[in-house]
């Protein structure tokens, strides 16, 4: 299987400035990522795989070529009209697809500020993907600790209700929710390969999913001090955890 993996990071942050240049734990955010691409490498060797790093910081591109354990990366310039706020995140992996050639299995997308990933999740992700040859792309997800019918509420005629109107009177009736926690995305080349115009989840989407307390992605500087606080307990309490921090750590080396 030839797989595309991308990675994409563009310079600032409105939200937490520069936050694909932290370090977490003493080791940069984008290790984390470069570290469970190479875990996979290992434990997959007859795939075919290719890394891109689509970004317009010059400064995470030094972070990236500083080491030495994926020497081959990819690096595709971000276009200035992919670079704003608005901008889908689906669309920068399509143009970093079209860079890269056309000759792909799946194109999987690791999210930088993302980094509480294990082997197993990116396995399972690309097993779905395999199994189910109607979607166009799977989403990493978690389950969901609050229910839209029973616990989560909106505005409405300016009153607050449940999101989802039901006559369940059990939690447990209700559907399974998840939440999307942004961390691992697979996609369909001929997917990629269109004009992307609704949502992606308004698209033949599936799910895998990652064990609860893997739902933080970081939007916010509060964000980043609690993973970095939740991430130093479980690298003592799993162990698929610590095998990606202990070789994102030796990159620097």
């Amino acid at each position: 299987m030839r797989i595309l993996f991308t990675i994409c990071g563009r310079a600032g942050s409105k939200g937490f400035k520069n936050k694909n240049l932290k370090e977490m734990n003493g080791v940069p955010l984008v290790y984390y990522t470069l570290s469970v691409i190479r875990l996979y490498k290992q434990a997959h060797p007859a795939d075919d795989i290719v890394v891109a790093l689509n970004t317009d910081s010059l400064p995470l591109v030094d972070i990236v070529r500083k080491q030495t354990v994926i020497s081959d990366v990819v690096y595709v310039e971000r276009k200035s009209e992919l670079a704003g706020d608005k901008v889908a995140k689906v669309d920068v992996i399509r143009d970093t697809f079209r860079a890269t050639g056309s000759n792909y299995d799946v194109i999987v997308d690791l999210d930088i500020t993302s980094p509480l990933r294990r082997l197993e999740d990116v396995e399972n992700i690309i097993a779905t993907y395999q199994e189910n040859a109607d979607y166009d792309l799977v989403t990493s997800v978690v389950p969901a600790r609050r229910s839209p019918y029973f616990n989560m509420v909106e505005e409405k005629s300016g009153f607050y209700k449940k999101i989802c109107e039901s006559g369940y009177t059990t939690r447990q009736e209700a559907p399974n929710s998840y939440e999307l926690n942004a961390s691992i995305y697979a996609y369909r080349p001929q997917f990629l390969d269109t004009d992307i115009l609704d949502t992606i989840l308004d698209h033949k989407c599936g799910i895998s999913v990652m064990q609860d307390y893997l739902v933080l992605d970081i939007d916010s500087e509060e964000d980043f001090y609690m993973m970095e606080i939740l991430h130093r307990y479980y690298i003592e309490h799993d162990e698929e955890l610590k095998k990606v921090y202990d070789l994102a750590k030796s990159f620097e080396r």
